[in-house]
């Protein structure tokens, strides 16, 4: 039976101080020891998220990829790092179950390199060398993180998914991700917006409902609108 179906004991104070998981950045699938396969994301937005936790005294554990931008440190924060999609789906597995909410704020990348070929060696090598003919790149899809965590996800707990998309798809890809992927929520973000530092954004919930945020606020104002936002939910299904 799926364990959603089910509920497990939880304290008073679970809602008002939920413990938070959050994931941020960028995934980096290796090529070779050099080069990797990844994406533009900075984690400004997760990192905003685990400082708004932290500013109202939730526990959360910060699931931080491979980004430029020192990570927070506060004493109700933990902080772990990952490199890749692998990396990452052990650390949900292993932290999870022992956190209220999950906001899956990192852009994990779709596929990972399974090999190379147009070189010596299909194998993952330590450094490509340059070859004066075409190198093919075989690429298999990596796991849909969210989508495999509905297994060990309690009925209490409570998962928020990001998505960005254009505009014009924004919306259906959205609902689309809510079932697939058995959301509570999802945080729909234009992918014109992309690279800006701020955020237009409209928050999803699997019963079609919708809020837009306030438009064009900064990362650290988006975090904490959506914790208020949050925490409403999670004092209703309580």
């Amino acid at each position: 039976m799926d364990s959603r179906d089910s509920s497990s004991s939880r304290s008073p104070n679970d809602s008002a101080r939920p413990r938070v998981l959050i994931t941020a950045g960028p995934t980096h699938e290796p090529i070779d020891r050099v080069r990797y396969i990844g994406n533009r994301s900075s984690g400004r937005m997760g990192i905003a998220l685990a400082e708004a936790c932290s500013a109202r005294g939730w526990p959360a554990t910060l699931l931080l990829g491979p980004v430029a931008i020192p990570p927070p440190q506060h004493s109700h924060l933990s902080v772990l790092r990952f490199q890749t999609a692998a990396d990452l789906q052990r650390l949900l597995w292993e932290h999870w179950p022992r956190h209220d909410l999950l906001m899956m704020a990192a852009a994990v990348a779709d596929y990972t390199v399974a090999g190379v070929r147009g070189t010596e060696s299909r194998a993952t090598p330590e450094k490509l060398k340059r070859v004066n003919d075409r190198v093919t790149l075989e690429l298999v899809p990596t796991p849909d993180l969210l989508a495999s965590l509905s297994p060990i996800t309690r009925a209490n707990q409570t998962v928020i998914g990001f998505a960005l998309e254009p505009a014009a798809d924004l919306m259906r890809e959205s609902q689309r991700k809510l079932q697939g992927k058995r959301l509570d929520a999802i945080v729909a973000n234009p992918l014109e917006t992309m690279d800006s530092s701020l955020v237009s954004a409209t928050l999803v919930f699997a019963d079609g409902r919708s809020i837009p945020a306030p438009s064009k606020i900064s990362k650290a104002e988006f975090a904490l609108w959506l914790l208020d936002h949050i925490a409403q939910i999670r004092r209703r299904d309580s």
